[in-house]
């Protein structure tokens, strides 16, 4: 008769059975040191880079899915337990995608009574009289996300606004930065590449954006929420298959596949960037049609708006066609177009 096979501890604990491989660091632990591990990890990122101070209003993008709903959770209990003080909201958009959105925001009110956290929802109709659906309708599926980024990235500053919010966090983890730091680099946007892997974006502006997640896997994220069996919705968006992001997800993974630290290594190549003096940067101004920040005359939601609300979509899209509704102006003073750059305040 064979004898048993030998049972792996906890390498953290040694006194549970290890049950998991932790994505980041292939230590062999328990669920509950994973917990700990994980939450902990997530405080240090906090305190250590100041994200939030005593009496701070935080408005949380919430989504519905399993990063803003594991954020929406953790941020929750860290705030109980180490008392910073904070006073949390629950923010959601309504891109007006039938099928997603609609489902998903079930879950966020679902987990507004789970969490007891306020929310607020604003949609993309309200905004800016248009759903993401009619826009798709109009446009197609290429350009899409192009749409849906810019005007995202406005309405949740907005919402924020509107709850009064001193910072806004949100889910985006180590693979989206990694994603985000190999993405600029091939479209050879430096104004971005300089930010995109901060913790911190937009402290000149009225809402600094928080990144929490910034060097949490995915892969643990999904763990964290399936052991402690969060309610989260994971259905990926119907107009998003074709994303140039999806590619960059792609090579990410093959390489985590290879050496996990890739994913970490590629987030601190990004931070050890620097730029030449001589490289000429954006500044940062308010648009002169909505007071949105941008660091040109039109922000990019109000140029793609103006597209839309003009029957000519396609003139919102790319850096070399002329901004709607300035064509003119701008070949009378023979300057730049304002869409020969795009809008300097958009980090994703």
């Amino acid at each position: 008769m064979e004898g048993k096979r030998s049972v792996r501890m906890c390498c953290l604990c040694n006194e549970r059975r290890a049950s998991l491989s932790r994505p980041k660091t292939l230590e062999q632990i328990c669920r509950e040191c994973f917990y700990l591990a994980f939450e902990d990890e997530i405080h240090q990122i906090i305190v250590s880079n100041r994200l939030f101070i005593r009496g701070d209003r935080v408005a949380i993008g919430a989504s519905g899915g399993k990063d803003s709903t594991v954020l929406a959770y953790v941020l929750s209990k860290l705030n109980r337990i180490h008392d910073y003080g904070l006073h949390l909201f629950l923010l959601s958009v309504d891109e007006g995608i039938t099928g997603y959105r609609d489902d998903s925001l079930e879950t966020v009110h679902r987990n507004q009574i789970q969490y007891g956290l306020p929310l607020k929802v604003v949609s993309y109709k309200d905004l800016y009289g248009w759903t993401m659906d009619e826009i798709v309708k109009l446009i197609g599926l290429k350009n899409n996300c192009t749409f849906c980024g810019v005007f995202r990235r406005q309405a949740l500053d907005r919402g924020a606004a509107f709850l009064k919010a001193d910072k806004l966090v949100t889910g985006h983890n180590a693979d989206d930065i990694a994603e985000t730091v190999l993405l600029n680099i091939l479209r050879g946007d430096i104004a971005r590449l300089s930010r995109c892997s901060s913790i911190i974006t937009g402290e000149d502006g009225p809402i600094p954006r928080c990144k929490p997640f910034k060097y949490t896997y995915e892969k643990e994220i999904v763990m964290y929420a399936y052991f402690k069996k969060l309610d989260y919705f994971s259905t990926e968006c119907i107009y998003s298959p074709n994303a140039y992001r999806g590619f960059a997800r792609e090579f990410i993974k093959d390489l985590e596949r290879i050496r996990p630290r890739a994913i970490l290594d590629i987030i601190k190549s990004g931070e050890n960037f620097r730029i030449s003096t001589t490289t000429k940067m954006p500044e940062q101004g308010t648009c002169e049609r909505c007071g949105y920040i941008s660091s040109q005359k039109w922000c990019k939601a109000c140029v793609l708006l103006d597209g839309l609300n003009r029957g000519l979509p396609k003139l919102g899209i790319g850096r070399s066609r002329v901004a709607i509704g300035c064509k003119e102006e701008n070949e009378s003073h023979g300057g730049k177009s304002i869409e020969s750059k795009q809008c300097g305040s958009l980090d994703f």
